[in-house]
């Protein structure tokens, strides 16, 4: 992973994330992405927001001997809805910690504006995050907050 955290194209650090995906798993590799989040340098922290896109990837049979001899995938090695919460959860934190201006439009960029996508758990985060952002002097940030707003109900 720290080659694709270390790639500075978001394009091509897709081919260290993708094959990972195949070998370790999408569960393994998220991990390893939201720890780089939490506790990385801001390098690492905007490697980890590149690479978290191609964590997504589509996965086919065709493309992988892991699937082989039965083409069927052990489905715990994808399961990441928990590793997806953290991931909120360290972005809503880098934000509110953060006084690097382009880390805090990364980490939002990463963020999505539906409160629907958040669990329960980080409602409290999400709209200390919505206010900080709303009062922000940066339009960027600003934008994202009505948008998050606008939304729905936090």
């Amino acid at each position: 992973m720290a080659a694709a955290v270390y790639d500075p194209d978001p394009s091509f650090c897709r081919w260290f994330v993708e094959p990972a995906v195949y070998a370790f798993g999408r569960r393994r590799v998220m991990a390893a992405l939201v720890d780089y989040l939490r506790i990385g340098t801001d390098a690492e922290r905007a490697g980890a927001t590149r690479a978290w896109y191609s964590a997504h990837v589509p996965l086919r049979a065709d493309r992988s001997p892991a699937y082989a001899p039965t083409e069927v995938r052990d489905p715990a090695l994808d399961e990441a809805q928990d590793i997806k919460a953290a991931w909120l959860e360290a972005c809503l934190r880098v934000f509110a910690e953060s006084t690097d201006l382009r880390m805090r439009h990364r980490v939002l960029l990463a963020l999505p504006t539906s409160s629907a996508a958040y669990p329960p758990s980080l409602y409290e985060l999400l709209e200390s995050t919505l206010a900080s952002a709303q009062g922000h002097p940066d339009p960027r940030i600003r934008r994202w907050a009505a948008a998050a707003d606008h939304t729905g109900a936090w």
